[in-house]
Order: C-alpha cells, then structure tokens, then sequence
C-alpha cells in the first residue's frame, strides 16, 4: 500500500494528496471544489470537534446555530468585510426550478427571482451581529458568547482536500461585550484555546502572534493566529480569533444601555479554526508509509492482527486478544482486531500503518507458546516483546510516549528550519529551502508587498509568546529602523 503512495522528498504535494485519498480520508465529490470526508477522516475530525467543543464550553461559551443564507445587503454594511469576501461569495438568486420547456430536464423558473439575492455563508458576522440587535439592549445583556459549528462556502479556484475547499467544516465564535478591554481579553484568550489544543492534542507545535494590517482578517481591528511549520517548510494558518472592535456594532447598529443609563456601541470579537487543521495534522506528521495520528486524535489506539495456521492456533490467539482488548477498553482506549480471512497481514500491517494507527499487536502461536505479544510502534516502526500479562499497562504508557515523541519530532524540525535573518540576499536564499525567517521589518505594506512580489514569502505574524523576536534592527529589504523581528515563511 505504501508504494502507492509517492515518497514526500520526490513529490509532497502528490504525497500528500495521496495520503489523504489512500488513507480513506476523503475524495473529490462531483462538485467542483468540494469533497466528501469518509468516515475514517470524519472519525478523527469528530474527536476534534468533540474536544474543542469541550474547551470552548469550559471557557463559558455556548452552541447556537444561524443561517446558512445572508441577505446580499448585510454584507454591504461593514466596508473591508464585503471588500474582503465579494470575490469568494456563492449568490443564491432564484427560489425555484421549473421543468424544461423546451427539453429534458429542468431550467431556472424565471418568474421566481428573489427580490433580494441571498449570499451563501462566507463567514457569520453579518447575520449574526443582525440577530445580535434583538437580543441586546442593556448592559445585563452582555457578555454573549455564543460558538456554532457549521459549514462555510467560499468560492475557491485552486482547490485542495482539506485545505482549501469551496466548501468546508468549521466553528466560528463570535462573541459581544460591554468594553474594549473584555473582547480584547477573550481575542487573546482563544488564540490560547487554540494554542492549547494545537500542542496538547495535534502534537502541533505552534507560534502565537498578530497578524500586519495587510493580513488581518477583512472588517477587524486585530487579528491574532496560530502559525504551524509543515514537512516541506511552508508555514500553515491553524487557527484565528479576531477583534472586531465596533465596526460590526456600528455596522448593525447594536448599542446597549450602560449602568449609568448612556448609550453605548457594543465591543465584539469572532474566532475560528475549520478542517484544514485535519491537512495540517497529515503535512506535519506523516510519513512515507501514511499517517502519524496522533493518539489523543487517532479514532482506532490499537490494532490487533492474529498469526494462525489452524483453527485451534485461530481461536487460542483471539481468545488472549479480546481480554487484551477488554483491558485497553477499560483504560479508554479504542481497540480494533484485524480478523479478516481474505487478505494476508502484511497487507493488514501496511494498511493501519497507512491510517496511522499508534500502536499495532501482533500475536501468532510462538507468541502464545512464550506468552508474549508483539507491539510495534506507528511513529517510530519499532518493536518489542512484551509479556502477554503486562502488554495492556505497557500498551497504555505507549501513549503517552507516543503523543509526546511526535510533538517533539515536529519541535526539533521546527526549530532546525527556522533561521535568523538579517540580509537581503540571505533571505532570498533560505527562503528558496523553505522555513521560518526570523526578520527585521520596516512596519510598511510596500516593503511587505515587494517582498511577497520577488519571493512569495508573506509575513505569517509578529510573535508574542517570545522575547526573542523584540530587538532593535534593520529592516532585511529597505535597511530602515525595526523594532522587532517577524516571521516570513511561504505558506498554504
């Protein structure tokens, strides 16, 4: 299985393309841009949502759903918001098809225009700071904090599984408060979420910063991100959240009623991360052979696969399997054993390596002569013997060493492709390897633009978790004055 997919150094564009179909994550559906997520991909994104979901509530948010469809016109209210989303819009113009007059099939009835076009979902600020008026007319109102998990259509030309799609899976946050110092404390505050999640779950090490003005999110004052490095060097967005200040207010005309009885715009912030945290979780830990889940993500922890010539050989080595797996149940790991007669088990061995499964058991009949079984590891291929009594507890302290070697394989690669620069033709050459650039930067668009124009490198935030990035220099293009380094990669 693995020889079907292309090896990362030749090609990591069509290995990872490979990866994703080969590994039953997802396909290509008959509409252009979109794709269908199978269940083995859908299963891992479930353990997402189900974990962030958690996250989220623990911070004192809550689920809410809004409409798919937003008047053509909300869009219109809040300047850089529509400027921003007006190329990437699906329009919704007509309420009803007829059949065809004329032919087979059937036509757009054209007695049914709508009076007003209706956008499908791009993001929810609009509709939802619309519904936010009705619900807020006095301080007690606020703070609302209000999370939904949808899907959102932007209209993309280049299209990719998982990372850029027409239409794909998300949750976007928007939350309301009574002052600038609240919606700025919970912008930071889920950049945090995300920040956690990425490293205590995916693995993924990452780099908090702001985004420059020329990258912030259309319509807000402040945006925050999660920077992650993939195997080729390319940087990769993992997450946002954004301080919206009041221009959505102002916009929508949401004011509320301060406690000393004056009117007052309501401060608003919006959050988000979608499935291309599920392409992120494949470009940053896979291999040659499939995926590297992960275990806090993998759907299936262990796989169980029986070595047997008989019979009795067959029944003897499932019986010590299931009360194996009985005890990893026990210990809320998910247990899979690989019975099927139809196929050997080096094709089963190179399958569940191919779905990144962390930990595979292999028992055949010198294993239950010597009451041993085998384990073999996903993110290193090693294997040991261990006695068939003290596999379960061993298998459960796998885990741990697991999760924490893949975070720090992607740490220790992170961190030897990330270099200090501090010339023009430096930088043009470390970027060409790929990496992050830590760099001087005169704080202008022009320098910003000319940069990404000669080299397609952008400049994916300015760090705030690191002191490291705060001195004083030359910017690498224009040699102005800077104030601290930022980070340039190329990215997805």
């Amino acid at each position: 299985m693995a020889k079907e997919v292309t090896n990362k150094e030749e090609n990591y564009s069509q290995w990872y393309n490979n990866l994703v179909v080969k590994a039953d994550l997802a396909e290509n559906s008959a509409v252009r841009g979109c794709m269908v997520i199978k269940p083995y991909g859908y299963a891992i994104w479930e353990k997402m949502q189900h974990l962030m979901d958690k996250m989220f509530k623990d911070t004192g948010h809550q689920n809410a759903y809004f409409p798919l469809f937003i008047p053509k016109s909300f869009l219109s209210k809040e300047a850089e918001h529509v400027e921003g989303f007006a190329k990437e819009c699906a329009v919704v113009t007509h309420h009803r098809l007829m059949l065809n007059p004329n032919g087979p099939g059937v036509v757009v009835d054209p007695e049914a225009k709508l009076e007003e076009e209706l956008v499908v979902r791009p993001t929810s600020e609009t509709i939802i700071w619309n519904t936010y008026k009705n619900w807020i007319t006095s301080y007690r109102d606020l703070p609302i904090l209000c999370n939904q998990w949808a899907n959102v259509v932007r209209w993309e030309m280049r299209t990719r599984l998982f990372l850029r799609t027409a239409e794909f899976l998300w949750q976007e946050g928007h939350t309301a408060h009574a002052t600038r110092e609240e919606a700025m404390e919970e912008t930071e505050k889920m950049v945090q979420v995300y920040a956690k999640f990425a490293r205590d779950y995916m693995a993924l090490p990452v780099i908090v910063g702001k985004k420059t003005e020329s990258e912030k999110f259309a319509g807000a004052v402040d945006t925050l991100c999660i920077e992650a490095m993939m195997q080729d060097g390319k940087a990769l967005q993992a997450g946002t959240s954004h301080f919206l200040g009041q221009n959505f207010a102002k916009a929508f005309d949401v004011k509320y009623t301060t406690k000393e009885g004056t009117q007052e715009y309501v401060w608003a912030t919006s959050w988000g991360t979608s499935t291309r945290l599920m392409g992120a979780l494949i470009m940053a830990h896979g291999d040659n052979n499939g995926l590297v889940l992960p275990p806090k993500l993998a759907p299936i922890h262990v796989v169980m696969v029986p070595i047997f010539k008989t019979d009795e050989e067959h029944a003897a080595i499932i019986a010590v399997m299931e009360a194996l797996a009985e005890k990893l149940k026990a210990a809320s790991l998910s247990v899979k054993i690989d019975d099927r007669d139809n196929v050997r088990s080096g094709f089963k061995y190179a399958e569940w390596e191919l779905k990144g499964v962390p930990v595979r058991i292999s028992i055949g009949p010198r294993d239950l002569q010597n009451g041993t079984v085998e384990i073999a590891r996903r993110d290193t291929l090693a294997k040991e013997f261990v006695n068939a009594d003290a596999a379960a507890g061993r298998i459960v302290d796998l885990m741990d060493e697991i999760q924490n070697n893949i975070y720090n394989k992607a740490l220790k690669f992170r961190e030897e492709n990330t270099y200090v620069v501090d010339t023009w033709d430096d930088f043009k050459e470390k970027i060409e390897k790929g990496g992050f650039l830590l760099c001087h930067w005169d704080g202008t668009r022009e320098t910003e633009e000319k940069i990404k124009e000669l080299t397609k490198a952008t400049i994916r935030c300015i760090p705030m978790d690191t002191d490291v990035m705060k001195e004083e220099g030359k910017c690498v293009y224009s040699g102005k004055p800077s104030k601290q380094r930022v980070i340039f990669a190329r990215s997805y």
